[in-house]
């Protein structure tokens, strides 16, 4: 029997230590926190969205030896999330801390654990069928082991696979000899309108997001921005700006992410580019109205979301 087209996920799960502020310090000060958690996020989000819509997924990424890396396996495994990976030995899964302001707005300082280990031989196990979608994000590309290794391995995924790349908020330092192979393979280049800028110097997105098709070999663009919505931009077709949905925002961690799972769940169920950002959007506005990463709604309450607009 033939598996399922699936999400393989070949970023990172780190943990979030969050922390919601009334302002940020001033260097050098303190603050106190309104509330905080901590829980598992980072590519976890992308995955924890795809699964709620329905979409079969697996975690090609690493899981460290500790109390993160325990935490982590156990939430992959309680979201029906397939780990492709043994635990690696020595190093603990990797933690960021994130600031978020009043407006939900968020910062992050990263630090890297088990996670950023992945190797050339690491990703010569994962089988890739014909109609998976691979993620790829930034926050991988970044590292020092993950980088050349994911950039030596993706031309080499099958061609009947799509791949997905999320650049993230570090565009702008990834090698310029890692982020070439990874544009000319991709398939879908999804980022904010913050990245889009950092990658191509361009401000008005519809232009930017223009400008990042004609860099990418074969791949659709969307550009993200915000309660607006999105630009798509396909090869052969003028830009589509697909609406946004106005909501009461009190959390923006995670909504890119949440956007992206719910893109490629619509592909993978079938839908049009269009309509599958349109959803992904009504996905990320959900996502906004509650407290915490992983807060992707399930796929009846999308559809009822978007019945009613």
């Amino acid at each position: 029997m033939t598996a399922l087209p699936r999400l393989v996920h070949v970023g990172s799960v780190v943990v979030d230590i969050v922390m919601h502020v009334p302002a940020f310090p001033e260097r050098g000060g303190d603050v106190l926190a309104t509330r905080s958690e901590i829980t598992p996020g980072g590519g976890l989000n992308v995955m924890v969205s795809a699964r709620r819509q329905g979409c079969p997924v697996a975690y090609a990424g690493l899981c460290g030896t500790g109390p993160f890396g325990d935490m982590t396996r156990k939430e992959l495994e309680n979201n029906g999330i397939e780990l492709l990976q043994g635990t690696y030995e020595g190093a603990d899964t990797g933690y960021d801390v994130a600031l978020v302001d009043p407006a939900g707005e968020r910062s992050f300082a990263t630090s890297l654990g088990a996670e950023s280990r992945l190797d050339t031989e690491h990703l010569e196990r994962i089988e890739i069928f014909p109609g998976d979608v691979v993620y790829v994000s930034g926050y991988g590309l970044i590292a020092q082991h993950n980088g050349p290794a994911l950039a030596g391995w993706l031309p080499k995924v099958d061609p009947l696979a799509r791949v997905i790349v999320d650049p993230g908020p570090l565009v702008a330092d990834i090698a310029d000899e890692v982020l070439r192979p990874v544009y000319q393979r991709a398939d879908w280049w999804s980022c904010n309108q913050r990245e889009a800028t950092l990658s191509t110097g361009i401000q008005a997105p519809v232009e930017a997001a223009v400008a990042l098709a004609g860099e990418t070999g074969r791949a659709g663009v969307i550009v993200r921005t915000g309660p607006a919505g999105c630009v798509l931009v396909e090869a052969g077709r003028p830009p589509l700006l697909v609406p946004g949905n106005r909501v009461s925002t009190v959390d923006t961690n995670g909504a890119g992410d949440a956007h992206v799972g719910a893109f490629v769940a619509g592909l993978l169920a079938g839908l049009g580019s269009y309509e599958a950002v349109r959803r992904a959007n009504a996905v990320a506005a959900l996502a906004v109205t509650r407290y915490g990463p992983a807060t992707a709604p399930a796929a009846a309450e999308v559809d009822a979301f978007l019945a009613g607009i």
